[in-house]
């Protein structure tokens, strides 16, 4: 390891859990390094304010977590990250989604639990309430893109984060085609040793 690296504070997004893809397969190779407790994926509340109050929480808990958002997670970490001065990597984050949630207010469900709920125009109040300024540093910030994501367009991503570290990809889709293919990168980002990796079969992630 390059000095102490930090623990991963993965945040999943909308109607997502961390049995999603790419929460379970960093799960795995986490496990497969033996490093399980540099990992954390809290399962979200779907109110915007519980899940950050729950994420406030983790990173009091943790220190100075690397922040590692997915979509609408993206945009906590990127509120999180500037609020508390952390590094986060983003994946197809979503940029400013409150004007989109407005147009799906009503009951959802979320894709692994099964469980329902009620998106509120509160829900839409409390995500415009964390909307934070453009970051501007490219050594805290790391923003993978690809053009193929069908729900969010990258492109809006790729503006406001035009002074952070960009990664675009061509194709891909929402979920991020090749996660495992950027693990080396992402621990890097972390402090991890990129020897680490080196035997590890990502075909079993």
């Amino acid at each position: 390891m390059t000095g102490e690296p930090s623990t991963l504070l993965y945040i999943h997004g909308l109607n997502s859990s961390p049995r999603s893809k790419k929460a379970s397969q960093l799960s795995t190779l986490m496990q497969t390094l033996g490093l399980d407790e540099h990992l954390r994926v809290p399962e979200l509340h779907h109110h915007p304010r519980q899940a950050i109050a729950q994420l406030d929480a983790l990173i009091t808990e943790l220190g100075r977590p690397l922040l590692v958002g997915s979509s609408l997670g993206g945009y906590y970490a990127t509120h999180l990250a500037e609020r508390h001065g952390l590094k986060a990597l983003l994946i197809n984050p979503a940029v400013m989604p409150h004007p989109l949630f407005d147009g799906y207010i009503g009951t959802q469900q979320n894709l692994y639990s099964g469980e329902s709920w009620e998106l509120t125009h509160d829900h839409v109040q409390a995500l415009a309430e964390l909307e934070v300024p453009a970051p501007q540093d490219p050594l805290r910030f790391q923003v993978w893109l690809q053009t193929g994501d069908e729900t969010l367009d990258y492109r809006s991503a790729q503006s406001y984060y035009r002074a952070c570290a960009l990664r675009i990809q061509p194709g891909g889709d929402h979920s991020f085609q090749g996660f495992t293919e950027q693990l080396p990168a992402l621990l890097g980002f972390a402090g991890f040793a990129p020897a680490l990796l080196q035997a590890i079969d990502r075909s079993v992630l």
